[in-house]
């Protein structure tokens, strides 16, 4: 779906509270997330403006947010 939220809150509501403590505790978490959020906000304002950039670019991002949020997952489950 097109303009879809995937936050890490979104995403992982069953972890609000470890997202909370790895964000203030871990830098590389912080980091991470915060790259995460910034292009799924990225993302989304591209579908919603009709996605002004070709499909290769569209992919990448898509795959960026993706390789993220795997690796932001893990870091939640240990």
């Amino acid at each position: 779906m097109l303009g879809e939220v995937h936050s890490l809150a979104h995403e992982f509501p069953e972890h609000i509270e470890k997202i909370g403590q790895l964000s203030q505790g871990n830098e590389l978490f912080a980091r991470n997330a915060g790259h995460y959020n910034a292009l799924d906000k990225e993302i989304r304002t591209l579908e919603l403006n009709g996605a002004p950039i070709d499909d290769s670019a569209m992919n990448a991002l898509k795959h960026d947010r993706a390789e993220l949020k795997n690796w932001l997952y893990r870091q939640l489950l240990r």
